[in-house]
Order: structure tokens, then sequence, then C-alpha cells
């Protein structure tokens, strides 16, 4: 058959209809981040389409350009999230959208293109493997999975209540008790932080798939995360707590109520998020009953070119960690939105 590949812009309708057809799509093949990341970072998108003879999308992969002077400049299939990558019908559109951002890196003098898969891979691409997604597989009632739970865990999820933390769940008024927690404790990692706006935008443009889950003691957000759902599958992309709180155990609290969330709107598995194996957010989703699922990033790279390392794990980034956790909140609010938009 003619294959093709063209970048697709508009309304994307097509490539919607296409991602809704598919039953290996994320969410985040969906065409409303792609208008959150332009809105919010600035960022150029690439959204590319295979096509088949009669014109009608027989594969998609959406890429985003990012460059700067202090890391460079790539595609990634997608930044910020864990999922993306080609979606396709067969090999063959496979190999169309591979050639497609392959040409497309070589115009715009990138040095790699990262595609982030899930369980799948791209047989003919080099691949990461170090780190994997945390999935727990839901019961049908909040009830039936709190029996699966070990007494241990349970008693994690009874101490903030008797300890008087409150849950709550909302939408977008909730957003600036989440962003003070947020920030807190990015800037306490070392992480730049994303700008308001992001979280502003995901909730705005995804209204009917987006919660944030928070916890308060004493009329003070201590703990929030925003959850999304696609399909049958609810994920916390983004949670945070105030370590000053740790020992009421507000992470157990989110986390629970975010769960018994997803059981009650019949979703049949909660996405932890992505954990590096054996580390301490790994532990502690995997006490839940969550198990590893391997996340391949796979690339393709100009001649002479590594993967690249853009994470907290590479010691020359070392002592920019340890410089920012002892910058003032205020300062690491107003610089960091601008550094974290080039880090994938």
């Amino acid at each position: 058959m003619n294959f093709r590949v063209e970048t697709i812009g508009g309304s994307l309708e097509e490539w919607e209809c296409y991602v809704a057809s598919n039953p290996a799509a994320s969410n985040y093949h969906r065409a409303a981040w792609k208008r959150i990341i332009e809105r919010s970072f600035g960022h150029r998108t690439y959204y590319l389409a295979a096509t088949n003879g009669n014109g009608r999308i027989i594969g998609v992969l959406p890429l985003v350009y990012m460059s700067s002077k202090l890391f460079g400049s790539f595609l990634v299939s997608l930044p910020f999230f864990n999922y993306g990558g080609v979606l396709a019908d067969s090999v063959e559109a496979e190999k169309v959208l591979i050639d497609g951002a392959n040409k497309l890196m070589v115009r715009l003098g990138a040095t790699h293109v990262e595609l982030r898969h899930r369980e799948t891979t791209i047989a003919s691409l080099q691949a990461k493997q170090h780190k994997v997604t945390m999935i727990l597989k839901l019961e049908s009632t909040a009830d039936a999975q709190w029996k699966n739970f070990n007494s241990k865990l349970r008693n994690q999820i009874r101490k903030p209540e008797k300890c008087g933390l409150e849950p709550q769940i909302g939408g977008i008024e909730l957003l600036d008790g989440f962003y003070e927690v947020f920030t807190r404790n990015m800037r306490d990692l070392g992480t730049p932080v994303y700008g308001k706006d992001f979280f502003r935008n995901v909730l705005n443009e995804l209204p009917r798939e987006t919660r944030i889950v928070a916890v308060s003691y004493e009329g003070k957000t201590i703990a929030a995360g925003i959850a999304t759902w696609f399909r049958d599958t609810m994920e916390i992309p983004w949670a945070s707590s105030i370590s000053d709180y740790k020992s009421m155990c507000p992470n157990n609290m989110l986390y629970w109520e975010a769960i018994k969330l997803a059981i009650g709107k019949g979703f049949t598995r909660f996405d932890f998020g992505r954990s590096t194996p054996d580390e301490g957010t790994f532990n502690f989703k995997k006490q839940w009953g969550a198990e590893p699922v391997p996340l391949y990033w796979q690339y393709l790279l100009q001649e002479g070119r590594s993967f690249p390392e853009l994470n907290l794990k590479n010691p020359k980034f070392n002592l920019a960690i340890k410089i920012w956790q002892k910058l003032p909140l205020a300062v690491t609010n107003v610089i960091g939105p601008g550094i974290v938009r080039n880090i994938p």
C-alpha cells in the first residue's frame, strides 16, 4: 500500500478518532495534551500521522520540540509524562512514522528523538529500561480493595483520620493549595517547578477527566495530587506532601481517597506512576499491591550521539540540586518554570 506521513494541525478531529479507536492508545496520545503543552510552555509540536492510499490515518506520533542553550535541542513523545510514543496499526505504518521522525530530527538539527513506550517496543530502536510504572488492579468495591491490604497499610491509612487530617476532592478551586505543597516539595527535592498555569491548563482542558485530591490539617493543605483518567485507568502524575507532617501519613490518605474515587467511577486499574525499582517511592507503591510494568524509552540518535542523561541521577547536576534546595521558595517559584520547561 502507498503509505505517507504528514504533520497534522487544526482541530485534530481525525487524530482524536484514530486514538479513540486504537486499543493501545494512552491518555497522552490525545490532542488535548498538544494544546496544554503549547499554551503552558510555548513549545513547537509536530503531530505526525501515517495515512494509507485512501488518506485514512493508520498511525500517529505526537512530538514536542525542546530547545535551550543549557540542555540542547531534541524531540520527545511525550515530555513531562510517562507515555506517548508510536501508535500504529502495523509494522509498516510504524516504520513510516519512525522515518518521518528521523527526517524531522535532521531538519531541526535535534540531537535525538525520545519515544516513551509502555510494555511494547520497536525492534529497530535502542532502549533504556531504567524505569517502571506501578499498576494496581482494582477490585469492584472499596471494601474488597481494603481486604487486600495488610494490617500495616491499613493502620497507615487509618492514622491520618485519627490525627485530624481531612480529605477533599474537587477541581480548580483546590489548585492554590495543591500548588503550595507541590512547589515546596519540588524545591526540597532540588527540582525546578512547573508554573501554576500548566496545572490550570490541564484542569481547564480536561475538566471531566481530572480531579484534585487534597489532604488538609487545621485548614491547611499538607498533601495533594492531580488525578487524570483515560479508559479503564486512573493515574496521579503529580502528587506531593509536606515532609513536616510525614508522621501523620497524609500520603496514605491521599492515595486511598484517589483509589476509592477510581473504584467509584468503575475503573479497573490505578497507575501510581513512574518509579525506579527498589527505591523509596517504588516500595511505597508496592505495598498497595501495585505491580511494576516496564517502561521502554527508545531513541533515534544523530550519528555519534549517546543516550541523553537529562535527569536528577546525572552526577553533573549534583551541585545545582544542592544549591536549588537552599533557595527561598519565592525565588524557585519565579525562575523554576523557565528552567523546567526544557527538562522532559
